[in-house]
């Protein structure tokens, strides 16, 4: 692996990220508060750190840039930009240590939501304005940002793509990936602009706004207010988040052919139609216990409450308007199941994707006609096409190795002392960047009791879970690291 062109590449994503600083600043000048020298600070620092890596590779050419560096500039480009974005929050006196500096920015960047402040609103709003800005960045992608602003990214650009975009199979809407990525930042920024609109037409102000759409359209989850979205209790509100948490979780792609004038995108594509249907499966069932057991005081709030939460932890945004722990122990645990189905392939949520385990579905009712009919040929389809084994052999792999690692760090977390629904549900939401679990890290509760230790081992999980495991995985082969 040539480290030398590792850090030319990472030099640049430093950059990016300090200067994105710019519009924090911005927020902290007008208000004229004590945040504005601690995010100076942080952007100039940033930028040191990107002309030092710069300097180190600057004999280096994009050309040379291959898959071994891709795996080792997307897996490196989210921890350094991690360590950058939490500058702010330790120079400001936000978090009290730089490991709870770095779980909130890797949480921010990763689309997690998962907070250590326990006190969000004491917070100046330069430096709550760049916690939600994380997410907005790491929704679509640090470096799909990247391939859309850098063209010179040429050579190699595939390799970073494939590398970070989540989903079974990165989706080319173009030959070139440059406009690939264009385009999804194109539709990422519409949708974003048409939320904060709907949000200041419903009376929100424009920060609020803004911030809010940033965890909406990310699938992120942090809110400006210590109640999140439900310190508002408004009907309007979580009605318009509920519509834009579902868009988010669905396949970009879908909305840029949508926007192209393809009306029937979403109702031709099997992985939006199976996504729907868990998401409405949810809602109506968890709905019917709410309501026989008299949690609300009428149907209509019944099925918000229920969508607003079903949609959230789906899409894996992590927003409440309820404490969900006070509902009967169906919601509860089918909350806690839905955080491992996640999104779809190519949207900014996380999980496992819709469309991984409808293939494993469809292949256990493959297998299982098999027995029936050993003679008979059964394939599995997926829009008519025949699934080929490779990829139901990834597939599979995919799982048990999520499914593995969810069971080891939740022993981990389970021997730092946490007890056993915060263990499972603690790893469940940081693996699956989803953020409120149950237990200590319930919905009206936080990371911030969490042991240092087993605040990096969370954080390591919502790494594996935003680059989908094997792009992490991949730095620590030793082929990786040979010429």
């Amino acid at each position: 692996m040539k480290l030398s062109i590792v850090s030319k590449v990472l030099s640049l994503l430093a950059a990016i990220i300090s200067l994105f600083m710019l519009w924090p600043l911005w927020w902290a000048y007008i208000d004229g508060s004590r945040d504005l020298v601690p995010i100076i600070k942080s952007m100039v620092i940033g930028l040191m750190v990107a002309s030092f890596l710069y300097l180190f590779g600057r004999k280096n050419t994009y050309e040379e840039l291959g898959i071994k560096e891709a795996f080792a500039v997307v897996t490196l480009s989210w921890v350094l930009a991690s360590v950058i974005g939490g500058l702010p929050f330790l120079f400001n006196g936000t978090v009290p240590t730089f490991t709870d500096a770095f779980f909130e920015a890797m949480s921010g960047f990763t689309t997690t939501g998962a907070s250590v402040l326990t006190d969000i609103e004491s917070n100046p709003r330069g430096i709550l304005f760049w916690r939600d800005l994380t997410h907005w960045l790491g929704g679509m992608g640090i470096i799909v940002l990247s391939l859309a602003i850098l063209p010179f990214l040429g050579v190699g650009g595939m390799q970073l793509y494939k590398a970070e975009v989540p989903g079974p199979i990165p989706e080319k809407l173009t030959p070139r990936v440059q406009q690939t990525a264009l385009l999804l930042w194109g539709v990422y920024v519409f949708l974003s602009a048409l939320e904060t609109l709907f949000l200041w037409l419903g009376g929100m102000n424009m920060f609020e706004s803004l911030t809010h759409t940033f965890g909406t359209m990310a699938t992120g989850g942090f809110s400006p207010l210590n109640s999140s979205i439900g310190q508002y209790n408004s009907a309007y509100f979580d009605w318009v988040i509920i519509i834009f948490m579902f868009l988010a979780g669905a396949n970009f792609a879908l909305h840029y052919f949508m926007l192209r004038g393809k009306f029937d995108a979403w109702w031709k594509d099997e992985e939006f139609l199976f996504y729907t249907k868990v998401i409405l499966f949810g809602i109506v069932t968890i709905t019917a216990f709410l309501v026989f057991n008299g949690t609300y005081g009428n149907l209509l709030d019944s099925v918000r409450y229920a969508a607003f939460q079903v949609v959230s932890i789906t899409t894996t945004t992590g927003y409440v308007t309820a404490d969900y722990e006070q509902w009967p122990f169906y919601a509860q645990y089918l909350l806690l199941g839905l955080m491992f189905v996640g999104g779809c392939a190519g949207s900014t949520g996380g999980g496992i994707k819709n469309l991984r385990i409808m293939v494993l579905f469809r292949h256990v009712k493959a297998e299982l006609q098999r027995l029936l009919h050993p003679k008979s040929m059964v394939h599995v389809r997926v829009g008519g096409n025949v699934v080929g084994r490779d990829i139901i052999a990834s597939v599979t792999a995919f799982f048990i190795l999520y499914i593995g690692l969810f069971a080891i760090f939740a022993l981990i977390m389970a021997g730092f002392g946490l007890d056993v629904v915060s263990s499972i549900a603690s790893v469940a939401a940081t693996l699956g960047n989803i953020g409120p679990g149950l237990g200590v890290v319930g919905p009206v509760k936080n990371y911030a009791t969490v042991p240092l230790a087993g605040k990096w081992v969370l954080s390591l999980c919502m790494l594996l879970g935003r680059l989908e495991i094997y792009t992490v995985i991949m730095l620590i082969l030793p082929g990786t690291w040979k010429r």
